[in-house]
């Protein structure tokens, strides 16, 4: 692992332990060049994905990118971050689990979808309109009144 503050290889653990979540493993570690210390947080990848856009052009999956999509969405909301964290990471491991190496990035869309319908309304509405391309305004209120009409459909809201 690089050193953030020096650039140099070299670097030792002095400590690893799990997150809370237990996607990722939190290692200290200190350069042996420089004597700096710095955390990292790494994650256990189980497969390369690649990301098949509509285009048909095909990119290796970002978990990076992914994040910053979903938090963009959820700009000025607040969302307390370990629910995005795990969000995402509960993404990652559908992702990673449909045993298909190649995954659409409309596969994606859904996935994050789902997930921030559960998340924040607000948000979900925000990533939509991008996912889904809204143009106009009539746009945003079919929409709205498609998932108005799924919330009223919901068993057990009446009961």
């Amino acid at each position: 692992m690089r050193c953030p503050y020096c650039g140099n290889d070299d670097t030792q653990v002095k400590d690893s332990r799990p997150t809370e979540d237990s996607g990722a493993i939190r290692r200290r570690r200190v350069c042996n060049a420089c004597g700096g210390r710095f955390t990292t947080f790494e994650r256990v990848q189980l497969r390369d994905l690649t990301v098949v856009k509509k285009t048909g052009r095909k990119v290796p999956f970002d978990r990076e990118k992914l994040a910053r999509s979903v938090n963009t969405a959820l700009r000025k909301r607040s969302v307390d971050p370990e629910r995005v964290e795990r969000m995402i990471s509960g993404i990652v491991r559908q992702l990673e689990s449909l045993g298909d190496v190649e995954i659409t990035s409309d596969q994606i869309g859904e996935y994050v979808m789902e997930g921030l319908k559960g998340l924040d309304d607000v948000a979900f509405v925000r990533f939509a309109s991008v996912y889904k391309n809204f143009s106009a305004a009539d746009d945003f209120r079919s929409f709205l009144t498609e998932l108005a009409e799924d919330q009223r459909e919901l068993p057990g809201e009446d009961d």
